[in-house]
C-alpha cells in the first residue's frame, strides 16, 4: 500500500537547491506522485505529493528535516490520503487580463467561492504591458465546476462580473 505525505519547502533561491531535495526523496525510497517549483522574487518555492511504503513515508519526514537546517530552507511535511475521483465535476481554465488594481486575486476567488466552485490550480502575476508600460496582472486558473450548475449561466455571470471589473478573460473547458 502506498502512503502518501505532502511537502512545501521555501528559502533563499540559488542555483542547485532542488537536487539534494529530490536525491533525499529518491534515497528514502520515495516517488514523486505530484510537483510545482517556482521562484517568487529572492525566494524558492517547493510543494510536492511524495508515495512510498509507510517506512519510507517515515525516513523521508526525519530526513526532510534535517535537510532543512543544513540548506537552511523551512520544509513542512503532512500525511495526505489520495484524492476520491469527483465525477460530478468539471474542469474549466479560466484567463484574466487587466490593468493592475488592488484585491482582484482576490475578488475573482470570491467570485468563484460563492458559487462553491473549487480553484484547482492557480497562479498569477504582475508585468508592464509593452509600449505603454501600464502595471497589468495575469491570471490563470483552473476550476472545478459542479455538473448541476449551468454553465452557459455561470460564464455569463462571470463575463458581467469581469465587465463590471473591467477585466479581459476567458472560460473554456479544460481538454
Amino acid at each position: 500500500m502506498q502512503n502518501l505525505v505532502a511537502i512545501s519547502a521555501m528559502g533563499a533561491n540559488r542555483a542547485g537547491l532542488i537536487e539534494p531535495i529530490v536525491r533525499a526523496i529518491r534515497e528514502c525510497g520515495c516517488a514523486i506522485a505530484e510537483s510545482r517549483t517556482a521562484v517568487m522574487g529572492d525566494r524558492f518555492a517547493m510543494m510536492a505529493l511524495l508515495s512510498g511504503t509507510w517506512d519510507a513515508i517515515a525516513k523521508i519526514e526525519s530526513v526532510l528535516q534535517r535537510l532543512a537546517q543544513e540548506l537552511d530552507i523551512t520544509i513542512t511535511c503532512q500525511r495526505a490520503t489520495s484524492r476520491k475521483p469527483a465525477h460530478n465535476l468539471m474542469p474549466y481554465a479560466v484567463e484574466v487580463i487587466a490593468v493592475e488594481q488592488a484585491g482582484i486575486v482576490h475578488q475573482i476567488a470570491q467570485f468563484f467561492s460563492r458559487r462553491d466552485i473549487n480553484i484547482e490550480d492557480m497562479y498569477s502575476g504582475n508585468y508592464a504591458a509593452a509600449h505603454t508600460g501600464t502595471p497589468m496582472v495575469s491570471l490563470h486558473m483552473t476550476i472545478s465546476i459542479p455538473t448541476n450548475i449551468s454553465i452557459a449561466g455561470m460564464r455569463s455571470d462571470f463575463m458581467d462580473f469581469c465587465d463590471q471589473h473591467n477585466l479581459d478573460a476567458i472560460m473554456e473547458p479544460v481538454k
